[in-house]
């Protein structure tokens, strides 16, 4: 199965402009992220899709492949479309760009994901809260995903899901059925992507604001593999000044040597 990686970069971030070059670690941040996913077995291509010109020039300077799309995409995903067009591929996976500390083996597994359920239009990943240090599935800047026994996504959330019966007279979170925090790195078929633009809005969509559920009313199937740990996004300066420190203070990473992508 050939699967292809994009991963959406713009600069203007709203609480974190230019976020893709910021390079205290000698390197851009989106660099961190495009090595990261150059150490994945199953993925043989990356492309950076991107709006600015300054976030292109710095991929093509280390080495990684780029495309300029659009500056009016309303979405990540909506960008990922656009640059996936013409690709020949079986898998197009939608990596963020703030994401310099993903694990490739969850990439790998998702790619496997996909394979194992050939009825499933789009993967995706979910993690336990209770193996995520300082984790709250209350906040509602945390989506939560439910699953069926097949483990495909149900429904995603910004509440609490499932409510704990009790939970207003008790004050526990953790029941039986455990909270999954959503990790947003998606692989489409491609099939799927086509048939993105002519999804309408929904209601639910529209009042969660999460997209995923657009495609979960129109009947879509999503399937998720459930993984041991999540890698801390970059949304804020203070985000990338606590990779930053865990960057310089580790072990040199494996994203610091040349990869089969020629990235180094």
């Amino acid at each position: 199965m050939k699967a292809v990686a994009v991963i959406p970069a713009r600069y203007a971030s709203t609480r974190f402009p230019g976020k893709p070059l910021v390079a205290e670690t000698g390197q851009p941040l989106v660099q961190h992220v495009v090595a990261r996913a150059a150490q994945a077995r199953r993925v043989s291509r990356i492309i950076v899709a991107t709006d600015d010109n300054r976030i292109f020039a710095a991929v093509r300077s280390f080495g990684g492949e780029a495309v300029m799309t659009r500056p009016d995409h309303p979405s990540g995903t909506d960008r990922i479309v656009e640059a996936a067009g013409g690709l020949t591929a079986d898998l197009v996976l939608n990596i963020q760009g703030d994401e310099p500390e993903i694990d490739p083996n969850h990439l790998d597994g998702l790619i496997e994901l996909m394979e194992a359920d050939p009825q499933a239009e789009v993967g995706t990943l979910a993690c336990p809260f209770a193996v995520i240090p300082g984790s709250d599935p209350r906040d509602p800047n945390a989506v939560k995903v439910v699953l069926d026994v097949r483990g495909r996504a149900i429904y995603f959330s910004r509440s609490l899901i499932p409510h704990p019966r009790g939970f207003e007279t008790s004050g526990r979170v953790h029941q039986a059925a455990p909270y999954l925090l959503h990790v947003g790195v998606y692989a489409y078929r491609p099939a799927f992507l086509t048939s993105l633009a002519g999804l309408a809005p929904t209601p639910l969509e529209r009042t969660e604001q999460l997209e995923q559920l657009r495609w979960l009313e129109h009947g879509h199937k999503i399937a998720v593999r459930v993984v041991e740990s999540a890698a801390k996004g970059i949304d804020t300066p203070e985000d990338y000044a606590a990779f930053v420190k865990r960057y310089c203070g580790s072990a040199p990473p494996a994203d610091r040597h040349t990869t089969g992508h020629g990235v180094a």
